[in-house]
């Protein structure tokens, strides 16, 4: 068995629907339930999704202010007023940013920027920054993916003769700024019919309305930040980002250029993915760790040489910045189980004196997908007497609303359900710990503290094939509304499994059924080597691509999760290094058994050495902890006591892990039948003694036995008593009593060590998973009987 590492929520389509979708489109089957499980339900919708000269692109001058702000800019370009563009450090505000620089030059305006630091001013318009801005002469000032919320500075900038124009998307608070104008689609009463712009798709808005006309050269930059702001990719967003892709998969742009050589995107087609985890990143890093300005200048570059420098430089922070997070985040993951068992805990709060302020939003997301529990990590300054921390959230947990069920100890906060930044004294850490811990654990049921992940499809391997990816890849861009299909295959067989990778931490798998074959492959999944035997039927969920390879394409599955429903067994009889095996095993859940004493030399380390269980009597059996996983380092006396072991564990057993290490093998020695022992007894009865030192090898030689077998029989007699010996001379008894040869124990240990090495060392693997599923389930084998006796 192998659980989920998440809760799988499959969606369903309904077949008349779907069926109706695909007659008015023509699409196939796979692509009009794709298309219903997103909403796009019908033909005119379709068409809108699918193709962009159908999809739906607004007046800029539908946006509320946009008329104002517009007159104001041009009254400033046209008197070459100053102005100011005001912006954010990460990279939707770079961006941003860049969009509103580019098109005011364009226009002629003297203008200039400024970002303000994360670290020293934070995030928004701050009054110091203005009044700089200010008496450096510049009258105008336009924020871009800020400003929303900056009531009190704007208000006091404007009443010391500054204009100031918002641009924004956040959530507007209950009161706006009395800014000169206020763009933002979500402000209340704004009639503009998309409210879904990210801070760059704001931006692009007004350089429209400036220039009158769509401004398809900065399609590339609004492609950028809004799929790295993680905006829904619908409608608007799907436009400019599908329009801007195309632009970014053209060489043109000296700053994306670079961006594309140090990310090492090679070829003509950039994806939503390529900015998700190459692009957005590396802009992102600047204003996390310095100055966001290098990010700027970047994506402003005139040439090809300093746009190369620049993107070394933001390159160079994010690999610096990566290395951070990483250190944090084990230095976070080591707070955590400090603590106690992660899974004992309701939510998780850490905090740490030293930790960057810049990423730590990067480690609670980290710390959230490894123990799927609501997470706050604080970065303390002791000089400032203050703990800065950023949350991340899991379904079901409002974190906003919970801290606002703690304001009392908190300085500052804001967010949404998922996400929320806070300030806080370092002495109120621990309350603020305790306390979630017990909201969460009220809030939460068991299952929710498991992820779920939402399944578009459930899907055969027959219905998989080139044709129908390519036109899945019709659905991108991929993004935030918008999610890659997952994919789900029930009951496949898994024909091939190993481990990937310098530091074999991936997964290389290929599923078959009914003779058609998918090869997968599972990023950070090398652990499921252990997990998953190389014949168990499995249920897999994952995303569909194509694997292409000198020329040559297939489809290939990324896989996300795997499942396997029964127990598993996993065949090790051939492996030299227990503790390669080990050492991949949880020792929570697992229990190795030795059922000889003398092979405790076999397990050296010795947690694993404290943790194996000797069985050797029916108490040792009773004893037994009832855990998930068996590992049988030897071989047992005999089948009967391995059936009885067994037959404990039906509820508790979802895998077992067979080694069976053993040395002299009786297998392949002569095993005397009742023939042999009869021709044996009736050869001793013709001699008066039979001097078995002395002449067993020739007569073993003689009938083709062994010598074992000869010194075998003999000693079985003995304990019969149909023979006496003295000093390696036998002798026939007179008139012994008839006996069944199992009256003798030697006869009985070695039947068993027969059959035992039989079934349990040279049996098929089949065979031996059908001996364990019969003594798991009280199931009977049918097996071969000897008949015992003279």
């Amino acid at each position: 068995m192998l659980k989920a590492k998440t809760r799988w929520r499959v969606s369903e389509a309904p077949e008349d629907e779907v069926n109706t979708l695909c007659e008015a489109t023509g699409v196939r089957s796979v692509i009009g339930r794709l298309l219903w499980q997103r909403g796009v339900r019908t033909k005119e919708a379709a068409e809108a999704f699918l193709h962009m000269e159908m999809m739906p692109w607004h007046d800029p001058l539908q946006m509320d202010g946009m008329t104002k702000a517009v007159e104001r800019i041009r009254q400033a370009v046209s008197s070459q007023e100053p102005i100011a563009v005001y912006g954010d450090y990460d990279a939707d505000g770079v961006t941003s940013t860049a969009v509103m620089l580019s098109v005011l030059r364009t226009l002629g305006a003297e203008v200039e920027y400024y970002i303000p630091d994360r670290f020293a001013e934070g995030y928004g318009p701050n009054l110091e920054a203005f009044r700089m801005l200010h008496d450096a002469g510049h009258s105008l000032i336009i924020t871009v993916d800020n400003g929303i919320s900056a009531k009190e500075t704007i208000e006091t900038i404007e009443a010391e003769g500054a204009d100031v124009i918002v641009t924004d998307h956040h959530e507007p608070p209950p009161e706006l700024p009395a800014a000169y104008a206020v763009l933002n689609p979500k402000k209340p009463g704004c009639p503009y019919p998309f409210k879904e712009l990210a801070g760059v798709g704001v931006a692009l808005k007004v350089a429209e309305a400036l220039l009158e006309r769509r401004p398809d050269e900065y399609f590339d930059l609004a492609a950028l930040g809004t799929i790295s702001d993680l905006v829904p990719l619908h409608e608007e967003n799907r436009f400019l980002t599908k329009k801007g892709l195309e632009h970014l998969s053209r060489p043109g742009r000296f700053g994306v250029d670079a961006l594309k050589e140090v990310c090492s995107i090679k070829g003509n087609v950039v994806t939503s993915e390529n900015v998700a985890f190459g692009f957005g990143p590396r802009l992102n890093a600047a204003g996390r760790l310095a100055s966001a300005a290098p990010a700027v200048e970047l994506l402003l570059a005139e040439d090809a040489e300093s746009a190369r420098t620049l993107a070394k430089e933001i390159d160079s922070l994010n690999r610096e910045r990566q290395a951070l997070v990483q250190t944090m985040t084990e230095e976070a993951e080591a707070e955590v189980e400090a603590l106690g068992d992660p899974s004992e805990h309701g939510a998780i709060v850490v905090a740490k004196e030293g930790w960057n302020p810049g990423v730590i939003g990067i480690v609670a997301s980290r710390l959230v997908e490894k123990y799927y529990r609501p997470v706050i990590v604080l970065a303390i300054d002791h000089e400032k007497d203050e703990a800065k921390g950023s949350a991340r959230s899991i379904d079901g947990f409002d974190m906003f609303q919970e801290l606002s069920k703690n304001r009392e100890i908190l300085l500052h906060f804001g967010g949404h359900p998922m996400a929320a930044g806070l300030t806080m004294a370092p002495t109120d850490v621990e309350e603020l710990r305790r306390r979630l811990h017990t909201q969460a654990l009220e809030s939460l049921s068991e299952d929710e503290f498991q992820p779920v992940i939402d399944i578009d499809l459930s899907v055969n391997l027959e219905e998989v094939g080139l044709h129908v990816i390519e036109e899945v890849e019709a659905l991108a861009p991929f993004g935030m509304g918008n999610p890659k299909p997952l994919f789900y295959f029930n009951n496949v067989k898994v024909s091939t499994l190993k481990q990937i990778g310098s530091e074999k931490n991936h997964l290389k798998v290929h599923f078959t059924s009914d003779g058609r074959e998918l090869e997968g492959v599972g990023f950070q999944l090398g652990e499921l080597y252990y997990q998953v035997d190389q014949e168990a039927p499995v249920n897999v969920v994952g995303e569909l691509g194509i694997n292409e390879w000198n020329g040559f394409r297939k489809p290939q599955l990324f896989v996300k999760d795997m499942q396997v429903k029964d127990w598993q067994l996993f065949d090790y009889r051939n492996t030299k290094d227990i503790h390669a095996l080990l050492d991949h095993l949880d020792p929570k859940e697992t229990v190795p058994v030795l059922f000889d004493r003398q092979n405790f030399h076999l397990i050296q380390d010795e947690v694993w050495k404290e943790r194996t269980e000797l069985v050797q009597q029916q108490e040792d059996i009773s004893a037994l902890p009832k855990k998930a996983q068996l590992v049988f380092i030897d071989i047992p006396p005999s089948l009967e006591e391995l059936k009885e072991l067994l037959s404990t564990y039906e509820q508790e057993l979802t895998r077992l892990y067979v080694i069976f290490r053993h040395e002299d093998a009786r297998y392949f020695h002569t095993q005397p039948q009742r023939e042999h022992f009869k021709w044996y007894y009736a050869f001793l009865k013709q001699q008066e003694t039979f001097d078995v030192r002395a002449h067993a090898e020739a007569l073993a030689q003689k009938k083709g036995w062994s010598k074992q077998t000869i010194t075998f029989m003999t000693q079985v007699f003995f304990e019969l008593g149909f023979v006496t010996m003295n000093h390696g001379k036998v002798t026939i008894a007179s008139s012994p009593e008839a006996k069944d040869l199992t009256a003798s124990a030697t006869y009985q240990t070695e039947q068993n060590r027969y059959e035992v090495e039989a079934k349990l060392l040279y049996s098929p693997r089949a065979s031996l998973r059908a001996f364990f599923d019969a003594c798991i389930h009280g199931e009977n084998e049918m097996k071969e009987t000897l008949t015992h006796g003279l």
